[in-house]
Formats: C-alpha cells, structure tokens, sequence
C-alpha cells in the first residue's frame, strides 16, 4: 500500500465524522461568506467559481467525496459572478475588499511558531491589537488581518482595486523587518545538527511567506489538512509557543472565530508604513524586470518537453477548461509560438474537450490576451492543484513555472541529440 493511499484512507475515516458536526458547518459557512469557497476531493479541487448557499452544502460535499475546504482572501459581491482571465476593472468592480492573509511555510513547525510570534511583534508594533491566527494543518500558520482594519482609501486609491498588490507589499515589508531576528532566533533554537550547522540556519530551513495572487485559495478555518488529517485549528497568541500538533486533534476542537473583532482603520500605519519602505526600496528593481521581460522563441519545440501538467490539460478536460485556456495561451504567446498557430494549437485542444468551450469564450479570451504583452502562465502547484492536473515528475522540483520547465527540459534534449550525433558519426570510422 503507498504513503498517498494511506494517507487517503486516514482523513476519509473521519471525514464524515467530523463534518457532520454542525458547529463545523456553521463555522466554515460564516467565514466564507462572500469569498470564493471550494471543496478539495483529496487531490483535485472542485469547479471554480463556487461558493456556499448554506451552511449544509458543507457536509454534503463530505458525502460526495470532499475531504477539506479552501477560499479566497479576496471579498467579492458575488463570488459565482467571477470569471476566468478577467481584466483588472472587472475585478476591481465585482470586488468589495480583501484580508490580508500571512500564510507561514516551514519544513519545521519548530521554526513556523518563531516567524508567527515575530510577525505578530510587528504588527502590535504598528497598532494592530486584533489577529487572527489558525494552524494551516500541517507545519505553518495562518494570520489574519480583516479587511475592516484598513482604511478605505490611500491618497485616492481605493484600498480594495490594489490586490495583489498591496499585500505583497506588506509581506515583503514583514519579512525585510524581522529576517536578521528570525535567523538568530532559529538558530538559537538547537545546537548544531543536520539543519543547522555552525550555529547558523541556512536559507533551505528559514521559513517561507507565501506571496497572495490574484483569486489565491487558502485552507479554512477548522478543515481538515489531507496529509496529516488534522484540524486547521483557530489559536490564541498564548497557544503558539506551546503548541503542539496534537492540540489539532478534529475529535478534540473547541471552536472560536478566525476573524477577530477589529477597529475600522487600525492596520493603516502597516499600510503606510509598508507603501513608504516599498517607495524607497523597490520600484526600480520592479520596473527593470517589467522592461526585462523578452518572448522566447524555441525552434525546436516538441510537447514532449512539456510539464505533465501541460501534457494533461492538452488532453481535454471537463472542469477547469477556462483557467487551462488562459494557462495554454499565456504559455504558448512565452514561448514566441505566432498567433495563427496558438489559435490552431487553441481551437484543437477544445475539440478535446468534454464539453468543448464555447467559441465566443475562446475568442474573447484571445483577443484579450493579445491586447497586451505576453505573460507567463501562472506559477507551479497550486493553480494547477486547482484544475486537478498537477501531478509533479522528479524534474518538476527543480522548476518553478511551465515555461522553465520547457525551456530546460528543451535545453537537456538538444544537447543528448547533439551528442548521439555526434558518436554516431564517430562509429563510423
């Protein structure tokens, strides 16, 4: 029997359960109203967009096979109004608000709980006397801050039209603020062994923050996590550095609120504060790389160097075909492919479809893409988590986008024919 196979028999012992608890509804209910919410199947997630009606959708996605729940930062006037490659004014008007969500990534729940105290020291400093914290379910944390704690507007621009903009920004500002202590605390934490050495964590264990983008989908409160089938957990500052996982234990929570009641306003001096460090430190970097950015052009282009994610989406599919076509045409625009061919290439893949997309869609679409310069396909795992087509091979930890992945994967092939040539040519004599 493999790991996945057992971890997947664990959560599915429990899943009804603990779902069937309508305290658990209720509570995963009150939290993503108005947000973005969809079901994980184990592995895949469910259609996008989506959201609850009641609190009683929840457990039945239980009975037909979801295992946890995940939504998104952003508050909208109506998440099933969302579609797939919106423009940003589209966005900006369907959108009402956002959290700012600080999602701690570790090897080590050890070093998670250090970065979770230290960025809560940060935004007490700056007048924030109301978080919210949760346990991701497996080795991090979540921390949040409402959307009412943030003023309305900065100098004329509307706070809620600046995702994921200004989010990143105060991530990147945290993490600047606390990387000396975080390092010296992690490595005060043992004496030297595998994971740190010499008394100094090296990079590979300092904890991540996860950077939001657009739609980005986070684990909800008192869900249940598919590796470990613990609760996401809600947590009182006191509880950190104690913690331990088996205070997740999903028979044993006890429920509280992740949202904490919140002064209208009290984030704005973090705002400011991150807006002014961004102003002195930033921007030039930012618009070197927007003017660096150049098209690829690959002569010797072959699916078979493609990511398996790719190579799925290129088989057809039932759900996710909106968000694989923008992934296909941001993809095939990278890498210099002419439009007559990625419309070809576009309208080739539909007919593979079950059901196909209608055609006014892919039009619209691609009329949109060519109206602005090329992006790049949406980053490795979690949008493609999302559709259900990630299903990562051993070259895929080494890369972090689809076109990476080509490109190398092209680079390896070309030079192996190079050299098989080349001995061929050398048998001969």
């Amino acid at each position: 029997m493999t790991e996945k196979t057992i971890r997947e028999q664990r959560i599915r012992k429990i899943t009804n359960l603990y779902y069937s608890n309508p305290e658990i509804q209720r509570n995963i209910f009150e939290f993503c109203k108005n947000r973005e919410s969809i079901p994980r199947y184990f592995e895949g997630f469910g259609k996008r967009p989506d959201a609850f009606e009641y609190s009683g959708d929840v457990f039945e996605l239980v009975k037909k096979g979801a295992t946890s729940f995940h939504c998104s930062e952003e508050i909208w006037k109506n998440p099933m109004k969302i579609e797939t490659g919106m423009n940003e004014k589209q966005s900006n008007e369907l959108r009402e608000g956002w959290d700012l969500l600080i999602d701690i990534d570790s090897k080590y729940l050890d070093y998670s709980k250090i970065m979770t105290i230290l960025i809560i020291k940060i935004l007490k400093f700056h007048g924030i006397k109301n978080i919210g914290i949760k346990f991701s379910g497996s080795k991090g944390f979540h921390i949040i801050v409402p959307w009412r704690a943030f003023p309305k507007e900065v100098n004329g621009i509307l706070t809620k039209d600046k995702f994921p903009d200004w989010p990143r920004i105060i991530t990147r500002y945290i993490t600047e603020k606390i990387k000396e202590k975080l390092i010296e605390k992690i490595s005060e934490l043992t004496r030297p062994n595998k994971y740190i050495k010499d008394f100094q964590a090296p990079k590979e264990v300092i904890p991540d923050l996860v950077l939001v983008s657009p739609r980005h989908l986070f684990r909800t409160p008192y869900s249940l996590h598919e590796k470990t089938a613990l609760a996401s957990v809600v947590l009182d500052l006191e509880d950190i550095e104690n913690f331990d996982m088996k205070n997740a234990n999903p028979m044993t929570v006890k429920i509280r609120n992740f949202i904490p009641d919140v002064e209208e306003g009290e984030a704005k001096e973090l705002l400011i504060s991150a807006l002014d460090w961004h102003q002195h430190n930033e921007p030039k970097r930012e618009e070197k790389n927007k003017e660096d950015f150049k098209q690829i052009k690959i002569s010797n282009l072959s699916e078979k160097n493609f990511p398996p994610c790719i190579k799925k989406i290129s088989e057809g599919l039932s759900d996710g075909r909106q968000r694989s076509l923008f992934v296909l045409i941001s993809l095939f625009r990278s890498l210099g492919i002419d439009r007559d061919e990625v419309e070809k290439r576009i309208y080739d893949w539909n007919e593979k479809n079950k059901p196909p997309l209608k055609l006014g869609i892919i039009k619209a679409q691609i009329k949109t893409a060519y109206r602005g310069k090329p992006l790049m396909p949406p980053n490795c795992k979690e949008y493609y988590l999302g559709i259900g087509v990630c299903q990562p091979d051993n070259f895929c930890k080494l890369i972090k986008n689809p076109v990476n992945y080509i490109i190398r994967k092209t680079f390896i092939s070309s030079k192996k024919n190079s050299k098989f040539k080349k001995n061929k040519k050398h048998n001969k004599f």
